[in-house]
């Protein structure tokens, strides 16, 4: 679509390896007083209007029971090689019609794996992702702009909406039905569910530089809102711990096991634009102890928010290109980072069009994939970390003449316990 070319926030850029000066690949900044249109754009799009779809089954039903074979061991005899997938990895069936904005598997307290989706053709779907491979479309709803972020409650019978059309939104998944429950101003960049011991509430940002606290008892009523200097790009909640990543490459933590307190505030350590941010846990304690962000300029950083050691801070480089093209490496953004539950070692994937698995405390790589025809968006791991999800479709990064409209977006499931323990200390 043409309007696409304006909507990517965030680039990938080109360094020359001796003087590293940065050449922009093309593309446009998304002004905030656009972001009406972009929405309208899409909604009256004809070609977006031919995937209205049929409601599948409850997404809660018990009907289908995963299966006994062990996803590693049904990823071992599956062979679905191709030009597409290079890494024979399980594909979802159905996929998006357009580029996967979010992407996350859900909560404990559900025994089957489901996998919700939100893309920039503005539908939520939802699969069943059994333990032999086979995925299974369970549920899809559409609304009336591309969805920013997804979250599910943490008993699995809700998941909530952050779109591009201001709206915040809930769908009752055994229901079927979706409900607004409050607005901002500008595009609703992020949304993430809260339950702790003393309550339960839906956080979200957006563009018009707030961040807004809903109690789903009285929706459409803000309970709380923290006004920002800047538009909020990118959040990460795991309780009590607040992260939220801002226009201007600050960075605020939050305290959540009360009111919301900033404990502190800092730029980003990286030189670019923030791209993602993710929480991690300490191995001993199982408490959130700091973050990991990611920007356009293919680097990482990790960040303890108090730490007695300085060096327990540090960067490292991703997603540039093996060799120089053409006596410049390519550098590339980095789309998502996510967490193992379990081994700590974390995932990140890019415009590249390829993940990596790495190892924080040992700060080593553990895995790199093969390369994707295109760029990987968004990336999350199910509960029980067997289950590596990542979403592949144009980002936008190299602008519109780099858009292939023949190429399909793709959702893919890698079995990952193995490949993310971490490496053992000789």
């Amino acid at each position: 679509m043409p309007v696409r070319k304006n909507i990517d926030i965030l680039s990938s850029v080109k360094i020359h390896s001796r003087s590293s000066k940065l050449v922009w690949l093309s593309y446009i900044f998304f002004l905030l007083k656009y972001d009406n249109f972009i929405a309208k754009c899409f909604h009256f799009s004809a070609f977006f209007d031919l995937f209205i779809s049929i409601m599948f089954s409850s997404l809660t039903s018990n009907a289908l029971r995963p299966t006994s074979t062990p996803f590693a061991a049904a990823a071992a005899l599956s062979a679905s090689a191709g030009a597409h997938n290079p890494n024979k990895d399980f594909e979802v069936v159905q996929p998006p019609d357009d580029t996967v904005q979010a992407l996350k598997f859900s909560p404990p307290a559900l025994a089957q794996n489901f996998l919700v989706s939100g893309s920039w053709d503005n539908v939520l779907r939802v699969w069943e992702v059994k333990q032999d491979g086979s995925t299974e479309p369970k549920a899809e709803q559409r609304i009336q702009g591309p969805v920013m972020q997804v979250d599910w409650s943490d008993d699995g019978t809700k998941i909530f909406v952050a779109s591009a059309d201001r709206q915040v939104r809930v769908w009752d998944v055994s229901s079927n039905q979706m409900a607004t429950i409050g607005q901002h101003d500008q595009t609703v960049s992020t949304c993430n569910w809260v339950h702790s011991p003393t309550y339960s509430c839906l956080i979200t940002g957006s563009w018009d530089k707030t961040v807004k606290f809903w109690d789903m008892r009285t929706p459409n009523t803000p309970a709380g809102v923290v006004n920002m200097p800047e538009r909020v790009y990118y959040v990460d909640v795991l309780y009590p711990m607040g992260v939220a990543c801002l226009a201007n490459r600050e960075i605020k933590i939050y305290k959540l096991d009360g009111q919301p307190v900033e404990v502190k505030s800092m730029e980003s350590p990286l030189k670019y634009q923030t791209r993602s941010v993710c929480i991690f846990k300490d191995k001993t304690s199982s408490a959130p102890v700091g973050y990991a962000v990611g920007s356009l300029e293919g680097r990482v950083a990790i960040q303890y928010v108090e730490t007695v050691d300085p060096k327990a801070n540090f960067t490292f480089k991703c997603h540039r290109s093996p060799e120089l093209v053409n006596g410049f490496q390519e550098i590339y953004a980095v789309n998502d980072i996510a967490f193992h539950p379990q081994h700590g070692t974390l995932a990140t994937v890019g415009s590249d069009g390829r993940y990596s698995f790495w190892d924080k405390d040992a700060r080593t790589k553990l895995k790199m994939s093969e390369k994707l025809q295109t760029s990987i968006t968004r990336c999350c791991f199910n509960k029980t970390g067997d289950i590596f999800a990542y979403a592949v479709g144009y980002d936008w990064s190299k602008g519109h003449e780099f858009h292939n409209p023949q190429t399909k977006n793709h959702i893919f499931l890698h079995a990952c316990f193995e490949d993310l323990k971490p490496r053992v200390k000789k």
